[in-house]
């Protein structure tokens, strides 16, 4: 069992700094010394506190889903009841976070090749994932629509689609596109 965080100033510089890098460059692309280095500790201080870059790299993908399912939550409050402005209070606290974020993507998707199989932060991956497909589940029910167990994967494949496509750099207006798409389907 591993043992419980102690979240001290420095553990929290060590996963803002983790964080930083881990996103922009890539989970193997950095190393100890350089998360260390950038947080102003030694590497003993991050060992000490994490355990392991394995910890680091859950306990980074751990917040993100925290501080992104809480802006989440926010605006679907805000949204209210209503299965369409629920879908468009997604797709619009998806460009925000994506404009405050950075423009790499979904971190979760990022990160997931980087992991291996049997590595803890992909239960933290998947969990989040089950929990926008549980979401969208939500919303096509509240639509009246005859399945919401099949209109949720659609959903689920668009919004996520359209965060690979907006790290991509693909296309302008991504996620208008997006919730314009999902809008339609969720009025068939």
């Amino acid at each position: 069992m591993e043992t419980k965080i102690d979240w001290t100033p420095k553990a929290l510089d060590v996963l803002a700094a983790a964080s930083e890098l881990f996103y922009a460059h890539g989970i193997h692309a950095v190393g100890v010394e350089a998360i260390a280095a950038r947080a102003g500790v030694t590497k003993k201080t991050l060992y000490d506190r994490f355990g392991s870059k394995e910890r680091l790299v859950t306990e980074y993908l751990a917040a993100r889903d925290r501080r992104w399912r809480a802006l989440l939550t926010t605006r679907l409050e805000e949204a209210g009841a209503d299965a369409r402005d629920r879908l468009r209070a997604v797709f619009t606290a998806t460009a925000e976070w994506s404009r405050v974020e950075g423009r790499r993507g979904c971190a979760m998707v990022n990160a997931h090749p980087e992991l291996e199989e049997s590595s803890p932060a992909r239960a933290v991956i998947s969990d989040e994932k089950r929990w926008l497909l549980d979401l969208f589940h939500d919303i096509a029910a509240r639509s009246g629509a005859p399945a919401p167990q099949d209109l949720a994967p659609v959903l689920l494949l668009i919004h996520e689609g359209a965060l690979v496509t907006h790290g991509l750099g693909v296309l302008d207006d991504v996620f208008p596109r997006a919730l314009d798409a999902a809008l339609a389907i969720l009025d068939r």
